[in-house]
C-alpha cells in the first residue's frame, strides 16, 4: 500500500487532454504528494498549526488531540476514500454530483477531522460547529464524510442508497431526513443564508448568556459553498447583513472551480469575488491549491479563526472532478456519473486499489479522531454548563428551557382578548400588541422588518437592535433584503429548539423571498412571516403592491399555515398557534412555518371570534344556531363584512351561517364530523368572500356556490373605492346569497 501512494500521480490522460490548468494541478499533485508523504514541509509545518488549534480549553482537549494525530500518508488516504465512496455512491445511482467532492474532498476532510467541534454519536449536541453545504448537489461528499467520522444516521448501506426512495441519503442535504444535517440546501444560495441565520444565533445567545470564566455558547459555523451559490442574488443579500454584524464565527470556503452546468464559468461569471467579499465586510483569503495543499487549508482556517470581528471568505481553488483523467475541469463532471470506464482510470490515476464502496480500515481509523475529540469536548462543556448553572442559576434555567426547546408554563396567557367595544383597528397592528405581549415570556423570540418596520409594526419596544457589539438585542434590521431575510431567519430557526424567529414585509413582496418561505416549510423550520398590506385593502400603492394570487399559491404550498385573522382576537389565537407550530405542537408533531396575512385598513372586533375557534382553522362566528338556510365564508378584513351581509339577509328572515376560514390547512386536519358540522353537506347555498384570487374556494363553496374576489390586478384608488369597484361589499355578498336561495 505505502509504494502505491508513494507512487507519483503523473495522470498522462489530463496533461494531454485538459486544459493547461489540470495539468499544472496534475504535475503539482505528483511532486506535493510524493513530498508530503515522505514527511517533508508539509507534515512537518503541521506540529505547529495543530498547536494553534488547542487554545480555548473548552474548544479542546489536549490529551486527546495528541492520541488522535493523523499522518499526512493517512490523511490523503482519508480523502481518496471520501473521492471514491462519492464516486461509487453516484454511479450505482446512475445519478448526481461527483465532481464537488472529488475537488472539495481535502477541505471537507480538514474541516471535519480536525476543526469542526462535533460529535457524531451525539449529533444535536448545542455546543457544537454547525457545517452547511450551500453547494447542496454535491451532497455525497458530506455523506461520506458524516459515515466516515461515524454518523448512525448514513451507514455505509445508506451510501449505496443514495437518491433512492425513503433513504437517508437523499439527492440534496434534508435536515429532517438525515440526523447530522443541519439546514436543507440545494437551490443555490439558501445555504450561505442559512449559515448567516446559524452564526448570528451563535452571537446572540453568546451575547446573553456568557459569562467571564463560562463560555456555554462557543461554537463556528462552517460553509462550503460553490460559484452557483455566489452568483444567486440571495447569497449577497445574506453575506451583506454578515459583513454588516461582524460575525466573526462564520466562516465560508468558496470551493473556486470555475465550472457550472453551462461549461467554465468565465462564459457568464468573471466578477472579483474576493473583492466582493472585501466590499461586504468580510476577511477574505485565498488558497491557490485545494486539491491537495492541506496545510494551506489549515492555515487559512487558523487565520479566519484569529479575525474575530469579520466573517471569514476563504476562496479555494479547486479542479471539480480531481483525479478524472477525462472529465476534470469539464462540466460533464459537474452533474453526471463519471461511469465504469472512467471510475477505473480514476482509481488509477489516484491509486486507489480498493473496490466499489470498500474502505480499508486505516480510513475509519483515522476520521475516529473526530468522535473522540468531539466527546472529550462534549464532556467538558457539560461540566461547564453544570458549573455555569450552580453559579448562574435564573440564567441557567432561562439558556436550559431555550436550547431544549421548552415553552414557559402560561406563554399563552399573555396575548389579550378582545370585545367588540374594543377599538377597531388594522390586524397589522394588533401583531404589534401580541409581538410584544411575547417579547418578555418567551426566550428565543426575537426578529425584524426588511426595512419597513414602522408599516409592518414588529419592533420589539422593550429591545434594542441587534448590531455588531450589542448582539443581545432582539430587534434585527433586515434592510431591503427580503430573501436574504427568509432564510437567514430559517437558519435561525434551525439553530436549536428554542428559537421562535419572526421576519416581515409587505404581503405582495413575498415574490422576493418565496424560495426562503418553501424551504422553511421543506425543512419543518418554525419560521413565522408576518406579511401586511395583505390585499386590495392597502390601497392608493396601486397593483404593484396588492396581492391577488399569494393566498392561493402558499394554500397550495405543502407543510405551511397560512392564516388570515379577522381581528384582534383570531390575530392572538394566530400567534398561539405560530409559536406551537414553531415546536412541531400539532398533528404532524414537526415544525411548520406560518404566515400572517394582516391588514392596513381597521376592523371591528367581532363578538363571535376566539383564539380557540383559531386552532380549528374554521369556525362559526355568526348564526350557529341551527340549520342554516345559506353559509356565508370569509377571512381577514372580509369577515365583519360577511357578518353584516348575514344580518341585514336575517333581516328579511333568512338564517345565514358565517364561518372564519382563518386557516384552510388547520381546518382540513379536523375531523369530518366536525367539519360537517361547520359546513353541513346539505347546505348548497354557499359564498365565499375574500380579497383575492378565489382559486381554491370551490373546494368550499362547491359548484353551486358564488365566490366573491379578485381575479384581476388591483387599482390605484382609496381602498374603498377599490372595494366598491370590485363589488367585494357588503351588498354583493347579499345579491349574491340571495341568488343562491
Amino acid at each position: 500500500m505505502e509504494a502505491l501512494l508513494n507512487t507519483p500521480v503523473a495522470m498522462p490522460c489530463l496533461a494531454a487532454q485538459q486544459k493547461p490548468r489540470v495539468a499544472a494541478q496534475a504535475a503539482h499533485l505528483s511532486g506535493l504528494r510524493r513530498s508530503s508523504i515522505k514527511g517533508s514541509q508539509v507534515a512537518c509545518r503541521r506540529p505547529s498549526l495543530a498547536k494553534q488549534r488547542l487554545v480555548a480549553p473548552v474548544r479542546a482537549v489536549a490529551a486527546v488531540e495528541e492520541e488522535t494525530k493523523v499522518d499526512e500518508k493517512t490523511a490523503m488516504l482519508a480523502i481518496n476514500a471520501v473521492r471514491f465512496l462519492s464516486i461509487d455512491g453516484v454511479n450505482k445511482a446512475n445519478s448526481g454530483h461527483p465532481g464537488l467532492p472529488m475537488g472539495c474532498a481535502p477541505m471537507g476532510y480538514v474541516l471535519y477531522n480536525e476543526y469542526m467541534q462535533h460529535n457524531p454519536k451525539h449529533p444535536k449536541w448545542f455546543n457544537r460547529d454547525r457545517f452547511v453545504l450551500s453547494a447542496g448537489h454535491g451532497c455525497m461528499l458530506q455523506y461520506s464524510l458524516m459515515h466516515l467520522t461515524g454518523y448512525e444516521s448514513v451507514s455505509l448501506d445508506d451510501c449505496k442508497q443514495f437518491r433512492q426512495w425513503e433513504s437517508k441519503t437523499p439527492g440534496h442535504p434534508e435536515n429532517f431526513e438525515t440526523e447530522g444535517i443541519e439546514v436543507t440546501t440545494g437551490p443555490l444560495g439558501q445555504g450561505i443564508a442559512n449559515a448567516v441565520g446559524l452564526a448570528a444565533s451563535e452571537a446572540h445567545l453568546a451575547a446573553r448568556f456568557n459569562k467571564d470564566g463560562h463560555k456555554v455558547v462557543d461554537h463556528y459555523t462552517y460553509c462550503i459553498l460553490g460559484d452557483g451559490c455566489n452568483m444567486e442574488g440571495i447569497s449577497n443579500e445574506a453575506c451583506s447583513l454578515a459583513g454588516h454584524w461582524g460575525l466573526g464565527k462564520l466562516i465560508a470556503l468558496y470551493d473556486d472551480n470555475k465550472i457550472s452546468i453551462d461549461g467554465h464559468t468565465e462564459i457568464s461569471f468573471t466578477e472579483d469575488v474576493n473583492a466582493r467579499f472585501e466590499a461586504l465586510g468580510w476577511h477574505v483569503q485565498t488558497v491557490k491549491d485545494g486539491n491537495t495543499d492541506l496545510d494551506a487549508i489549515r492555515k487559512a482556517i487558523d487565520e479566519a479563526k484569529s479575525v474575530t470581528d469579520k466573517p471569514s471568505m476563504i476562496k479555494v481553488s479547486t479542479l471539480i472532478g480531481y483525479g478524472s483523467p477525462n472529465k476534470a475541469d469539464t462540466h460533464g463532471v459537474h452533474g453526471s456519473p463519471l461511469g465504469a470506464d472512467e471510475t477505473k482510470l480514476t482509481r488509477e490515476a489516484l491509486k486507489w486499489p480498493y473496490g466499489e464502496f470498500e474502505i480499508p480500515n486505516e480510513v475509519y481509523d483515522a476520521f475516529s479522531a473526530a468522535g473522540k475529540k468531539g466527546k472529550a469536548v462534549e464532556e467538558e462543556w457539560n461540566k461547564t454548563l453544570e458549573e455555569y448553572c450552580g453559579k448562574y442559576k435564573e440564567e441557567g434555567e432561562e439558556f436550559k428551557t431555550l436550547i431544549n426547546g421548552v415553552l414557559p408554563d402560561g406563554w399563552a396567557d399573555e396575548l389579550p382578548t378582545f370585545t367588540e367595544k374594543d377599538k377597531p383597528l388594522a390586524t397589522r397592528l394588533h401583531s404589534q400588541t401580541m409581538l410584544n405581549a411575547l417579547a418578555p415570556v418567551l426566550p428565543g423570540f426575537w426578529g425584524g422588518s426588511a426595512d419597513l418596520a414602522p408599516s409592518n409594526m414588529t419592533l420589539m419596544k422593550m429591545y434594542g437592535d441587534f448590531q455588531k457589539g450589542q448582539y443581545q438585542e432582539k430587534n434585527l434590521r433586515y434592510g431591503v433584503r427580503e430573501h436574504g431575510m427568509g432564510a437567514i431567519a430559517n437558519g435561525i430557526a434551525l439553530h436549536n429548539p428554542g428559537m421562535i424567529p419572526y421576519c416581515a414585509t409587505f404581503f405582495n413582496f413575498t415574490d422576493y423571498m418565496r424560495g426562503a418561505i418553501r424551504m422553511a416549510a421543506l425543512s419543518r423550520a418554525g419560521t413565522i412571516f408576518v406579511m401586511t398590506h395583505d390585499s386590495i385593502g392597502l390601497g392608493e400603492d396601486g397593483p404593484t403592491h396588492q396581492p391577488v394570487e399569494h393566498l392561493a399559491s402558499f394554500r397550495a404550498m405543502p407543510n405551511i399555515l397560512m392564516m388570515r385573522p379577522g381581528d384582534g382576537n383570531e390575530t392572538a389565537g394566530c400567534y398561539k398557534i405560530a409559536v406551537l407550530n414553531n415546536r412541531g405542537m400539532n398533528q404532524k408533531g414537526y415544525g411548520r412555518p406560518t404566515i400572517l396575512a394582516l391588514s392596513r385598513q381597521g376592523v371591528p372586533n367581532l363578538p363571535g371570534t376566539s383564539k380557540e375557534g383559531v386552532e380549528k382553522g374554521g369556525y362559526i362566528v355568526h348564526g350557529g344556531d341551527g340549520k342554516p338556510d345559506a353559509i356565508i365564508l370569509a377571512t381577514g378584513t372580509e369577515l365583519g363584512l360577511a357578518v353584516d351581509a348575514a344580518k341585514e339577509l336575517e333581516s328579511d328572515g333568512k338564517k345565514v351561517r358565517v364561518v372564519s376560514m382563518v386557516s384552510w390547512e388547520l381546518f382540513e386536519e379536523q375531523d369530518q364530523q366536525y367539519k360537517d358540522s361547520i359546513l353541513p353537506p346539505d347546505v348548497h347555498a354557499r359564498v365565499s368572500v375574500e380579497a383575492a384570487s378565489t382559486f381554491g374556494w370551490l373546494k368550499y363553496v362547491g359548484f353551486k356556490g358564488i365566490s366573491l374576489g379578485v381575479n384581476q390586478f388591483g387599482q390605484s384608488a382609496p381602498a374603498p373605492t377599490i372595494y366598491e369597484k370590485l363589488g367585494i361589499t357588503v351588498d354583493g355578498a347579499v345579491k349574491a346569497v340571495k341568488s343562491l336561495l
